[in-house]
């Protein structure tokens, strides 16, 4: 979220800006941080930034609080609702519907494909983990919960619980994390919303 937040300082900054007066023709003086900061402030734009970044962190805690309440849920091959059992795309999906109206993709490999790369070292609350348990790339799914934990529906057998990243069989077939990125999370919309408020 911090790169795309650095980006839009960056493009509002350039599209509002007022030329800076400069002592010379050849020597136009720049911008400072406090001068960016002033302006972004005077449109209300750190004021809606800071809100949609508030709101994505209040939906990542809704999403590990729900995906919480299904722990111990029975692990089914092809389930996708707490009655039955989840498989561990079912069990992602499911909570994304509940919790934010989101409908992913049905397979571990389609979500991966849907959704955006991130490095490891930027996982948050909320965001998907995948790994490679079946000898192919993104063919198990769970959430992202925090502190190199995540939770998932496993295997049959097994029930939906919290797991450590950092044990040696996950670690192994670490496959990559992505984000769940809704329009409303992007710096567009962020810029949108606050054009809308003047």
């Amino acid at each position: 979220m911090s790169r795309w937040f650095c980006v839009l300082l960056l493009v509002c900054a350039s599209a509002h800006a007022a030329p800076a007066a400069s002592p010379s023709p050849s020597a136009p003086t720049a911008p400072t941080a406090d001068d960016i900061h002033q302006l972004l402030a005077d449109q209300g734009l750190i004021e809606r930034i800071d809100h949609v970044r508030q709101s994505v962190r209040q939906r990542a805690s809704e999403l590990v609080v729900n995906a919480m309440g299904f722990l111990g849920v029975p692990y089914r091959r092809g389930g996708n609702d707490a009655d039955t059992g989840f498989d561990c795309s079912g069990f992602v999906r499911a909570i994304y519907e509940q919790t934010v109206g989101l409908l992913l993709p049905r397979r571990a490999n389609e979500q991966a494909a849907a959704t955006q790369k991130i490095d490891k070292n930027d996982l948050q609350p909320g965001d998907l983990v995948f790994f490679n348990t079946l000898r192919r790339a993104f063919s198990h799914v769970g959430i992202y919960v925090g502190d190199g934990k995540f939770i998932h529906a496993p295997r049959p057998g097994a029930q939906v619980r919290v797991e450590d990243m950092d044990l040696g069989y996950w670690r192994r077939r670490f496959d990559g994390a992505r984000r769940v990125v809704t329009d409303h999370d992007t710096p567009a919309a962020a810029a949108d919303e606050a054009d809308a408020v003047h």
